[in-house]
């Protein structure tokens, strides 16, 4: 079908105000629900990301649908990283630096994935999980190549080391034991082989 002005009506796509907006809301929303977490107020984002309420809800009919953009966006980051840390000159380097950028991820994403997933496990579109395991994989991979990461170590074990590290220091007030707990988890990841019996 073509309309009197003689254009296709395939839908166009956004303004560039449109999507600096979108962008803008959904890099505030990260900033708000990292420090007020998932029920933090749709008011206090939009008047921090410098639009009115209407437009935060022209871009986001409700929470949920601000939740999900604002997790995928995170997932998506944290794996477009490790990209970028997989062409790095330093294989330890880039494991450590991927390995602290996840535990930020983890200990901030908490409460937003567990929201989403909760109402709604397929929202994303994508298989959380095994992004962030696929990720992990390529970087310890190439460490492990190097012959400087322990053979015997899996994605799978990191993943869940810093998840643990995550859930145990969510309510905890050294704000440096995070950190501390990964250091460990970094010697252990260069260290010796465990052998059985």
């Amino acid at each position: 079908m073509t309309t009197a002005h003689g254009h296709g009506s395939a839908r166009r796509p956004p303004r560039a105000d449109a999507r600096l907006n979108r962008e803008r809301l959904i890099a505030t929303a990260q900033d708000v629900f990292a420090e007020a977490g998932p029920e933090a107020s749709l008011n206090e984002i939009a008047r921090r990301a410098g639009v009115g309420p209407g437009t935060l809800y022209r871009h986001f009919p409700n929470r949920f649908a601000l939740l999900t953009a604002v997790l995928r966006e995170r997932i998506e980051e944290l794996c477009g990283l490790a990209e970028t840390l997989l062409a790095s000159e330093s294989a330890d380097d880039a494991l450590a630096r991927w390995l602290r950028a996840f535990l930020v991820h983890a200990r901030v994403d908490q409460g937003l994935g567990g929201a989403v997933m909760t109402e709604d496990p397929d929202a994303l579109g994508l298989d959380c999980h095994r992004l962030i395991l696929d990720a992990a994989a390529g970087l310890l991979a190439r460490a492990q190549r190097r012959g400087t990461a322990r053979p015997d170590l899996t994605a799978d074990d990191l993943v869940r080391l810093v998840v643990g590290i995550a859930l145990s220091t969510a309510h905890g007030t050294d704000s440096t034991q995070p950190d501390r707990l990964l250091g460990l988890v970094l010697d252990a990841t260069y260290g010796t082989p465990l052998r059985n019996g």
